[in-house]
């Protein structure tokens, strides 16, 4: 049987590509159905969906793909996709079983693997999310001197998603060529596309974006295969990005659970006679000759494949939690040197600026994105002088799409971009949860690749700001297994936090506190080793009263201690995710009191955390109860004399040292 045709630039007439496009097709239809019956026996997992219907957009638009080169994310109705692209049918029945050989080890969904190592980005069920992926993918390589395209795949419910149309946005200003495919089978699970949107076609959207657009029928693999290898000379050509509507089908409900009754009978039974496998398979007699036998003899083939890789999937054991369940962090090297830094008397904003300095200077494939970080040197004038510098395609202004940028920094992670993102405040951050917490965080956890991305968030109050921009987050962004995060209180902190961060192969966020760009003075005495970077830090040594502080809570906690006759032991976790609590409790089984100081409101913060933590292993030595002194449970205020209440003050948390201190078990 014909399995492989030639890749873009290459293109092949119709009776060269039947025979190759007919043989995908059915082997994954005959999977489909296979899918289909193991779900009804109970052996496949989770929510199954189908891609019976949509077999000639799957295949028509990934055989021109270069494998390993191009950028590619694809959708849970892409099965013929992923076959093409070399994933055997045999691990793919493995993953829908979740079985100990599943191609993500029974960590994720059956439709959420991919194969990231060669850039086909696996999927998140968060419809349009995985586009700006492959905007940033294709980015970064092109930028190394690739000649790549990129590829990313939607619904019609995909395209109302904020982030298809930051995604579009930013491709066509950054002039990335990548085709934005839509995969229009006329619902969104139940919702129909009358009530989806009110444009004519969805390609019709391409023109605001100053980008080619146009819609076809993707029930027909060579008018798919056709317009994606012409969508891909334009575009390189042209280097800009191109919008292209698959009219396809879903030929089942949204998943097997689904029997579709919002479908009528004679919209299925127009669909049932446009099938794209039926076509298929009449063209094949037709243009290219293939008798009755042949055909059959290609199906034949299919169906023995499918039942042998059942038979094998079938047989492999469930996975043992002690081997898949982790790790969620990919290892960090901790041998690496790197050069020296040292400079006297600077304040956290000069940290800031001379890390950035430090990593761009170091690194060619670094590179930062933000809102007005260019010429104007962001909000804070923490980028002063970076762009002058180093230029336009390294110090990226970027669009207001905090969401669409995390997941382009993602991508460019995969192809060999190093980024550092800058969310103007900590409170924009909350733009990009699912990029940042689900996506980029789970990403090595799913894909087994690291995702090195430095996250820069500006954050707290004290400068009177209001609501919106004065939140910490602290407690927020450490709920995500995946990301590290990094709270520094001095300039030597800050630092080695961007350092330590940007080196670090997770994606790694840095919260920067306003209060303290400009606060005290300290030297920077950097040795160049990675090594003990990431570990608590302690201030003060005493036997008295433990005291963790947070962010400015800090320079509050040292001004309160000065005042109180007590040795107090005074520590900043610095990483807040994964924290070591392993020092504070041993301070705490030595002081046997514990205070917790955070600016974040006591639920929003870290602070009864570590106070269930320190309960749990130091209750026998304890002299009294745990402290936690928080901010009030409300919006941080605007007025400078409300905003002085609701952050902990030098008396309240005096008081309450002298509270404990006069404390008896």
């Amino acid at each position: 049987m014909i399995k492989s045709i030639p890749c873009f630039p290459n293109r092949v007439k119709k009776e060269e590509l039947y025979p190759c496009a007919y043989w995908w097709m059915m082997l994954s239809r005959k999977m489909d159905e296979k899918i289909e019956e193991l779900f009804r026996k109970r052996y496949a997992k989770g929510t199954v969906t189908q891609g019976i219907g949509n077999e000639a957009t799957a295949v028509g638009m990934g055989l021109p793909l270069r494998f390993g080169k191009d950028v590619v994310s694809i959708m849970h109705r892409d099965i013929a996709t992923h076959l093409l692209w070399g994933t055997d049918p045999y691990k793919l029945f493995c993953q829908y079983i979740a079985n100990a050989d599943s191609i993500t080890h029974g960590r994720e969904g059956n439709v959420h693997h991919g194969d990231a190592a060669n850039r086909k980005f696996p999927m998140i069920s968060h419809l349009g999310d995985m586009i700006s992926l492959v905007v940033g993918g294709t980015w970064a390589a092109r930028k190394n001197g690739e000649d790549v395209m990129g590829l990313s795949i939607t619904g019609d419910g995909g395209t109302s998603t904020g982030d298809f149309h930051e995604s579009l946005n930013i491709a066509s200003v950054r002039k990335v060529p990548v085709l934005f495919l839509i995969e229009n089978n006329h619902y969104a699970y139940s919702v129909p596309t009358r009530l989806q949107y009110n444009c004519k076609k969805l390609s019709d959207r391409a023109a605001s974006y100053n980008i080619p657009g146009k819609t076809i029928d993707g029930t027909d693999v060579w008018e798919v295969y056709n317009t994606v290898c012409d969508a891909f000379e334009e575009m390189n050509e042209s280097s800009m990005p191109y919008l292209l509507e698959c009219m396809t089908l879903r030929l089942k409900g949204h998943a097997i659970y689904d029997n579709a009754e919002y479908v009528s009978n004679e919209e299925r039974s127009e669909w049932l006679a446009n099938d794209p496998v039926l076509k298929a398979r009449k063209a094949l007699a037709g243009c290219c000759a293939f008798t009755e036998d042949k055909i059959s003899l290609m199906e034949k083939e299919a169906a023995d494949i499918v039942e042998e890789s059942v038979r094998r999937a079938l047989a492999v054991g469930r996975p043992d939690p002690a081997r898949c369940i982790g790790p969620v962090y990919a290892s960090t090297s901790v041998n690496k040197k790197i050069d020296v830094f040292k400079t006297p008397k600077v304040r956290n904003i000069n940290a800031v600026t001379m890390a950035l300095d430090y990593i761009l200077t170091r690194n060619p494939e670094s590179f930062m994105m933000g809102m007005d970080i260019g010429p104007y040197g962001s909000a804070f004038k923490t980028c002063k002088g970076l762009y002058d510098k180093f230029g336009a395609e390294r110090i990226m202004d970027m669009p207001i799409a905090e969401s669409a940028i995390t997941g382009f920094a993602l991508g460019a992670s995969q192809t060999g971009g190093r980024p550092i993102v800058e969310y103007q405040f900590a409170d924009f951050s909350t733009e990009a949860t699912t990029q940042l917490g689900l996506n980029s965080g789970t990403w090595y956890f799913r894909s087994g690749c690291a995702a090195p991305v430095l996250y820069r968030l500006p954050c707290g109050g004290g400068i009177t700001l209001g609501a919106f921009h004065s939140g910490e987050f602290d407690g927020l962004w450490s709920r995500f297994p995946g990301l590290k995060v990094f709270y520094p209180f001095t300039p030597q902190e800050t630092f080695e936090a961007l350092i330590s961060g940007f080196y670090d192969p997770n994606p790694c966020i840095v919260l920067e506190n306003k209060l303290l760009y400009a606060g005290k003075v300290g030297d920077i005495d950097f040795d160049g080793s990675l090594e003990n970077l990431q570990r608590s830090r302690r201030y003060r040594e005493g036997s008295d009263i433990t005291i963790v502080g947070f962010g400015a809570a800090n320079d509050t906690v040292a001004t309160a201690v000065d005042t109180v006759s007590c040795e107090a032991d005074l520590w900043n976790p610095f990483i807040l995710s994964p924290m070591d609590v392993a020092p504070i409790i041993e301070s705490v089984n030595k002081t046997g009191r514990l205070l917790v100081v955070q600016e974040s409101s006591g639920i929003a913060g870290l602070g009864n955390n570590i106070a269930a933590i320190v309960n749990k292993s130091c209750f026998g030595k304890l002299k009294c109860a745990v402290e936690v002194i928080s901010a009030p449970f409300i919006p941080v205020p605007f007025a400078p004399e409300l905003e002085a209440v609701y952050r902990p003050g030098k008396e309240h948390v005096k008081q309450v040292i002298e509270k404990m201190i006069g404390e008896k078990k």
